[in-house]
């Protein structure tokens, strides 16, 4: 056995698919004993579409999600505008997924399995890791069907209460705010237009009230939010009906398929790797709703880590706790910050800009236009067949891929070699018609780039 994760969950299904596409031997066990079936973190920023391709499950949760709606905002139960968390951008030749989208969480995690499984992997629910140990060549895993497994590396990506970083004694630093409490709920409202999200609140406390947001593939279904006050004991459709008959909305609920309370958690490991134990996910990072940038950061936890495991190089393992702690470490910042914006009630406090996208998240060391570490853009090219593609298109699959761009004139196209590994220096060519790739690349004649696995620009010369 390569690698056993503990944790099927986003952060878990993304990294097996990464290691199973590659061919290794990969086990997802997870001791709940049933699928999560809830909306929980439903939005999907734009660099995890671009993630999602590479690992072909795009098309599924396009077909399946749905754009970020616009909010109706009702002040004491009378319509008074529209507005919408950020406006939506066109597509770019670098950028070709330029808004969030969502979909619920269960959706998600439902393609995401069905990808594992085409890899021949299944998800082993109500098999628990109990403990392990771990030695200089691997780690012996007990499960709690009575197995020991033996494995090259074990992956926590069990959630905030991970048992594995628990094992290692990583501590969990960060806080916890007892006194504001949320209900987050799946519910039925089929009076209300599904193609709207809507808030619900009082005239003098415009940003403290009830938000209605429709949950795409589910007709009727809307996530809900709303602040818990001390009185509140339970997590129940009458308790969520109570809020809203609270801010004049005139809107009948039906049924609660999910609901959960939670408190403002912010909390970052010390260390995301111990020897052959790594951390990923909410077992390294836990994050306020605000942002929407949980799931996301623990799928691209994933993205980063599985090539490296399959590479096994020292440096390589190094790097990822390098790059990804102080990647999780200034997401959790601008959670905070836009925390703090809802708590004060300020006005911007519902607009979301390119720092929660994550499509700026680099692992930079340098200054530059494009240097090592920052993602590598997309641009439409021409294939040596004469065929339209893209970049991405060339990049897709576990390998990476190295450019070396010729001479760019105005007039002329631009021809540069793509290679992957063992292809020789004289082709494929692609030509970038329009100068979009060297224009994204910052590139003149001569210049190499490297991209890794993930997408990242690994060397530039």
């Amino acid at each position: 056995m390569d690698v056993i994760i503990a944790g099927a969950g986003p952060t878990g299904l993304t990294l097996g698919i990464d290691l199973a596409r590659r061919g290794l031997a990969v086990r997802v066990v997870d001791q709940a004993d049933a699928h999560f079936d809830g909306s929980r973190g439903d939005g999907l920023q734009p660099r995890t579409l671009e993630v999602f391709e590479d690992l072909g499950v795009l098309d599924a949760v396009l077909q399946q999600g749905r754009v970020v709606p616009t909010v109706r905002v009702h002040l004491d139960g009378a319509h008074v505008t529209d507005r919408r968390t950020a406006a939506l951008l066109d597509p770019t030749p670098d950028v070709p997924y330029p808004n969030a989208w969502v979909l619920g969480q269960s959706q998600t995690e439902r393609i995401l399995r069905d990808r594992l499984a085409a890899f021949g992997t299944r998800v082993e629910l109500g098999t628990a890791l109990v403990d392990f140990t771990q030695d200089a060549d691997g780690v012996t895993v007990r499960l709690s069907n009575g197995e020991t497994v033996r494995a090259a590396y074990l992956v926590g990506a069990d959630g905030g209460r991970s048992t594995v970083r628990k094992a290692l004694g990583i501590p969990f630093r960060g806080t916890t705010d007892e006194s504001v409490r949320m209900l987050l709920g799946d519910v039925t409202a089929d009076a209300l237009d599904h193609d709207w999200g809507y808030w619900f609140a009082r005239a003098d406390a415009p940003w403290s009230g009830v938000g209605l947001s429709p949950l795409p593939s589910t007709p009727g279904l809307f996530q809900f939010n709303a602040p818990l006050s001390e009185d509140d004991d339970e997590a129940s459709v009458e308790t969520l009906q109570g809020k809203l008959d609270a801010m004049g909305a005139g809107v009948r609920l039906g049924r609660l398929a999910w609901s959960t309370v939670w408190r403002p958690n912010i909390r970052l490991a010390e260390r995301f790797r111990s020897g052959r134990v790594f951390l990923a996910g909410d077992a390294a990072h836990v994050h306020p709703p605000t942002g929407g940038q949980g799931l996301n950061t623990g799928v691209q936890d994933a993205y980063n880590l599985g090539w490296k495991l399959a590479d096994g190089a020292p440096d390589l393992l190094d790097s990822y706790q390098a790059e990804r702690r102080a990647t999780a470490e200034r997401v959790l910042a601008i959670s905070s910050r836009l925390l703090q914006k809802h708590r004060d009630g300020a006005e911007d406090a519902h607009e979301r800009g390119a720092n929660t996208r994550q499509l700026d998240v680099s692992y930079r060391t340098t200054e530059g236009s494009l240097v090592a570490g920052d993602r590598a853009p997309d641009a439409p090219v021409t294939d040596a067949d004469g065929r339209p593609v893209r970049l991405f298109d060339l990049y897709r699959g576990p390998h990476a891929t190295h450019l070396t761009f010729g001479v760019a004139a105005p007039d002329a196209p631009h021809a540069f070699a793509v290679l992957r590994p063992g292809q020789s220096p004289s082709g494929p060519h692609v030509v970038d018609t329009h100068g979009h790739a060297h224009r994204a690349y910052d590139a003149s004649a001569g210049t190499s780039v490297h991209v890794r696995p993930d997408g990242y620009v690994g060397r530039r010369h």
